[in-house]
C-alpha cells in the first residue's frame, strides 16, 4: 500500500471578489519530497501556501495534510518562511528573540535557558549561529532569510512551506541555503513545498515541480514538468535572459 501524501489538493478553488486565484487545482505530494512550485507572478502561488496554512478558506475543494485535516495536524508540525517579513527593521529585537518567536508563537519579552538553546541549535543548523545577537537592523536580505528559516525548523516540522526563501540572497547564500535545506530533509524526512521564480534551482533540487497558472499546467518530476511545451503554457515565453534558465 501506497504512503500517504504528505500534501493531498482535491480539486481546490478560491476567489477573492471577481478574481479566480485558483481554479480546480489538484496534487499529492509524497511524504519526503521536496516540491517547487512555480508560475508566473500573480498565478496563485502564494494562495495555494496560504490555504495549506488555513489562512485562507477554499471556494470549493480542499485538502490534507498527512492524512487528515489542518486541524488535526499539530501546528508545531508546519514551519513557514514567508516572502515579506512585516515588521520594523528599527524595532530593537535580536535574531535570537526572532527564532525564540517561533517557538513561542509570541514576542518573548524574555528568553528561558531552553529557549536559548533550542534557538541556537536552529541558527546553527542554518549556519547562522554568529548572527544569535545581532539586531534585526543590522542584517542583510541573505541573513534575515537564514534567521526566518531557523525560526521555521524551531519544532523540527514535517512540513516546511517556503515562500521565496531565496530572495534578496546571492547567489553564493542561495546555494548554502538550499544546502542547509536539503540538510535538514535528509535528517528529518521533512516534506518541503517551495515558491520559487528560479526554474534552475526547480530542476536541481526539486524532486517534483508544479507548474500553476490559476490551474495546474504540469506537476511531476522536474525533467518532465520544466520543458519548452509546458513553460510556454505558463508564462507564455520560455528563457528570458534575466531569469538564468538553462532547459534541460
Amino acid at each position: 500500500m501506497a504512503a500517504t501524501p504528505a500534501v493531498r489538493v482535491e480539486d481546490l478553488s478560491v476567489r477573492f471578489g471577481q478574481f479566480q486565484a485558483l481554479q480546480d487545482v489538484s496534487l499529492e505530494a509524497p511524504q519526503g519530497s521536496f516540491v517547487a512550485i512555480v508560475g508566473p507572478n500573480g498565478a496563485g502561488k502564494s494562495t495555494l501556501l496560504r490555504v495549506l496554512l488555513g489562512l485562507v478558506q477554499p471556494e470549493e475543494g480542499g485538502f490534507q495534510l498527512f492524512g487528515g485535516p489542518l486541524a488535526a495536524l499539530p501546528p508545531e508540525q508546519v514551519g513557514y518562511v514567508p516572502q515579506v517579513k512585516n515588521f520594523d527593521r528599527s524595532f530593537p529585537a535580536l535574531a535570537l528573540e526572532l527564532v525564540v518567536s517561533g517557538i513561542r508563537r509570541a514576542w518573548p519579552f524574555w528568553v528561558t535557558s531552553p529557549e536559548r538553546q533550542i534557538a541556537r541549535e536552529a541558527l546553527e543548523q542554518v549556519g547562522a549561529s554568529r548572527l544569535e545577537n545581532r539586531s534585526l537592523g543590522q542584517l542583510s536580505g541573505g541573513e534575515l532569510q537564514r534567521v526566518y528559516l531557523a525560526r521555521a525548523l524551531v519544532h523540527k516540522p514535517k512540513l516546511l512551506l517556503l515562500d521565496e526563501p531565496a530572495t534578496g540572497v546571492d547567489a553564493v547564500g542561495e546555494a548554502d541555503l538550499y544546502r542547509h535545506l536539503e540538510a535538514y530533509q535528509q535528517r528529518s524526512g521533512a516534506t518541503i513545498l517551495m515558491i520559487t521564480h528560479d526554474w534552475e534551482a526547480a530542476h536541481h533540487h526539486a524532486t517534483h515541480v508544479l507548474l500553476l497558472n490559476h490551474r495546474v499546467i504540469g506537476f511531476g518530476p522536474p525533467l518532465q514538468v520544466l520543458c519548452p511545451e509546458c513553460l510556454s503554457r505558463a508564462f507564455g515565453h520560455v528563457g528570458h535572459a534575466h531569469l538564468g534558465v538553462r532547459i534541460p
